[in-house]
């Protein structure tokens, strides 16, 4: 009898599948190969147990996938970001929140290591714009129980440069992952050790995290190219004012009476925001035409 699951690890050729409180070990069908597509960690499959291993028979439809890391039917992105060592460039957390909102993940900022650096200009910035905002420390404890809330019952993605405080964070929810937490370089401001695969942990009925590679896997330019004309939806400050400009196809650059621009001059959006949206509509200009 097949049985429901979800995709919880990949590994070697195996696809490790969580159903009915077990763990079931699995190759995919032949047919997958024929078709070119490929279970992906979050997938929601159906599988036919074989003794103590089974076979991947169905993928069922997803909410979305994502490239690099390949992980697949995300409801949050926690994006974990710091302003102690290592700080944590705006335009990096921009890049990912473009990046989710396209494929209708939720973002969440969580700013760690709020025993070692004032969070708040980080904070604000990214509470002004809409998002969910929350301060944790790994050290302390502090926020842990706050961003468990805002994940409880879903699928999430945890992702930040490496050396944020991702691993121990993820410790913090469920004390019993067997994750390596890095050790930041003093030097380079960056972590000694990487997570190597993706890997969906229970923390709880339902709810899942997604330990990923860190911001230099989750490049944009390797995920589907975003076309310019949709990154201004994609940033949620600049929606009262679209429409408010005189031209049709304003670009929100230097064009006169734009509406975006005359939030920007009057702080309503604000300046570290808007000039991520200008490097990301620079990028999209230089796409070549078989990208689109």
């Amino acid at each position: 009898m097949e049985l429901e699951g979800i995709i919880i690890k990949a590994l070697s050729g195996f696809y490790y599948v969580s159903a009915e409180d077990r763990i079931i070990a699995c190759r995919a069908r032949g047919r997958f190969r024929k078709t070119g597509e490929s279970p992906l960690v979050g997938d929601r499959v159906t599988v036919l147990p074989e003794g103590d291993k089974g076979t991947v028979q169905t993928i069922l439809p997803r909410k979305n996938r994502f490239v690099r890391p390949a992980v697949a039917n995300i409801d949050v992105l926690v994006i974990l970001a710091s302003r102690a060592i290592p700080v944590t460039e705006p335009f990096l957390i921009d890049r990912m929140t473009v990046l989710a909102l396209r494929q209708g993940v939720e973002p969440v900022i969580c700013v760690n290591k709020t025993d070692l650096a004032d969070p708040e200009p980080l904070c604000r910035l990214y509470e002004a714009a809409g998002f969910p905002v929350v301060r944790t420390s790994a050290e302390t404890g502090e926020g842990v129980e706050t961003l468990r809330r805002l994940i409880a019952g879903k699928t999430s993605a945890f992702t930040g440069n490496s050396g944020v405080g991702k691993s121990a964070i993820l410790h913090r929810l469920s004390p019993n992952l067997e994750l390596a937490t890095g050790e930041v370089s003093q030097k380079l401001g960056r972590g000694r050790h990487t997570t190597r695969h993706v890997e969906l942990y229970p923390i709880g009925e339902k709810s899942f995290v997604a330990d990923t590679p860190g911001f230099a896997s989750f490049e944009l330019e390797l995920s589907e190219p975003i076309p310019k004309q949709e990154l201004e939806t994609l940033f949620p400050e600049f929606r009262p004012y679209l429409g408010h400009c005189r031209f049709p196809d304003c670009a929100h650059r230097r064009e006169p009476d734009c509406g975006v621009l005359t939030a920007l001059a009057a702080g309503s959006i604000p300046a570290p925001r808007h000039q991520s949206y200008l490097r990301l509509y620079e990028a999209a200009e230089q796409m070549k035409p078989w990208e689109k």
